[in-house]
């Protein structure tokens, strides 16, 4: 607020484009073919019409309303359907803006030990705004190798400054999981604890991302992935 007194937050410009295109072309360049779009209802027709089908950007989208706000794990069980079972998904927040390419990301999901979800990490100075990945060494069978061991959602002393950034990845055994969850004191259905459950079960990865990351979710933020994208800042 105020600049999102009339428009969507995903829709107000970033580097010249609205903010979500840029994650729709993240996504489409790593091969991902059809996409959904899970958004309010007040917002769902400044959105659709701006992306309609997908077809302009090379993909197919689809739509689901999420009726309230009841957190990212909720919204997510909204494309349980859209995704077949057996299928992986990539879980991309609207206001996530960075330099790489989700190829690699996509690559290293696809060849990890584990099966089952991974996060993408990032270093921040400011960990405390975002969950906050715990590293040491997991055991999986008879091999030993660094792992989450825990995710904190902002906490006021950070164990580490690797941010878990808006970008996961998950098999389709993930709505399972999130129907384990109990809303959280704020009675939203969180993200954090969807990727807690994957964890003590040890099947979490993780990547560290290279490039500039940053959402743009505060004032302070979005005009950092304007200068960020625009070339004007450096990291």
């Amino acid at each position: 607020m105020p600049l999102t007194k009339a428009v969507n937050k995903h829709l107000l410009p970033v580097g010249g484009k609205p903010m979500l295109q840029h994650c729709v072309e993240k996504m489409v360049e790593a091969k991902v073919g059809e996409i959904m779009v899970v958004t309010g209802g007040e917002h769902l027709g400044g959105i659709a019409e701006f992306l309609g089908s997908g077809k302009d950007f090379g993909c197919g989208i689809t739509y689901r309303v999420q009726e309230a706000a009841g957190g990212i794990a909720q919204a997510l069980s909204l494309a349980e359907g859209f995704v077949r079972s057996g299928e992986s998904m990539c879980v991309l927040l609207g206001d996530n803006i960075f330099q790489s390419s989700m190829v690699p990301l996509a690559g290293t999901y696809a060849k990890q030990l584990c099966n089952g979800a991974m996060v993408v990490l990032k270093q921040v100075p400011d960990p405390e705004r975002f969950g906050v990945a715990t590293i040491g060494i997991i055991g999986r069978g008879d091999k030993t190798e660094p792992g989450i061991v825990e995710i904190v959602e902002k906490p006021k002393n950070p164990k580490s400054s690797y941010a878990v950034t808006g970008i996961y990845f998950y098999d389709s055994r993930v709505f399972d999981i999130i129907r384990m969850c109990k809303p959280s004191a704020r009675g939203e259905m969180e993200i954090t604890d969807v990727n807690n459950l994957y964890i003590q079960a040890r099947q979490m990865g993780h990547v560290v991302m290279e490039g500039w990351w940053t959402d743009a979710g505060t004032h302070e933020s979005y005009r950092k992935a304007n200068e960020l994208v625009l070339g004007v800042r450096k990291e």
